[in-house]
């Protein structure tokens, strides 16, 4: 198991982590959290080399993927970088990616009866305008966001100062929290966010997640 203890806080680099083979040629991962070495709760960076593919699988409890580089494509369409998507508990796909590309997945984390299918277009992304918070999902406390925040930003302003379940991907540009410095592909999650301590130095696209891991 890797951070599975979700009352500790985690904060990692993803440039500092090495990159690790999956089962399929081409496909490889830098991961987060996992709780077996092929199975459930897992959270990675994963990275498509031009023309590798992944054989057919199933999601029991979903998917969630927001595309950071590259093109990702499946039996339903091609996902440009920008683009987010949730694949419900009980779907599939046979996933590949002609000129390869960088994703943010998450897997086995739905609750059971979050059946919707999610898909929110890179062109969303591209015209988001700072402090202007895009939801991207909400089931019950689980809220998902995307923002653009730069060196004006007030994050407690936009999110609140309650404490909650937060889980933060550095998109883009560089956030400090609680003095540490978190630079573009920057991974944290804590159990009680203090928004106070969350700062950002840069122009910077997040990728949150409150009320659910």
């Amino acid at each position: 198991m890797l951070n599975m203890d979700f009352s500790i806080p985690v904060m990692r680099n993803v440039d500092d982590l090495e990159w690790l083979p999956s089962p399929m040629p081409g496909v490889e991962r830098k991961p987060l959290a996992r709780e077996d070495a092929e199975r459930g709760h897992a959270t990675s960076i994963v990275r498509y080399a031009p023309g590798s593919v992944f054989r057919a699988h199933p999601h029991p409890l979903g998917e969630e993927i927001l595309v950071l580089e590259g093109e990702f494509c499946d039996e339903t369409g091609r996902y440009p970088a920008g683009t987010y998507f949730r694949n419900p508990p009980g779907s599939s796909h046979a996933p590949y990616s002609p000129e390869g590309c960088v994703l943010f997945v998450k897997l086995h984390q739905f609750a059971p009866l979050d059946s919707e299918q999610v898909v929110v277009t890179s062109d969303i992304v591209k015209g988001l305008p700072f402090d202007q918070p895009y939801l991207l999902h909400e089931y019950h406390a689980e809220h998902v966001y995307l923002v653009r925040l730069n060196s004006a930003s007030d994050f407690s302003a936009l999110f609140g100062a309650v404490a909650r379940p937060f889980e933060l991907l550095v998109a883009e540009g560089r956030v400090i929290y609680e003095g540490v410095d978190l630079p573009a592909l920057s991974w944290l999650r804590t159990p009680d966010i203090q928004s106070s301590q969350l700062n950002v130095t840069q122009d910077s696209l997040l990728w949150l997640k409150f009320g659910h891991f």
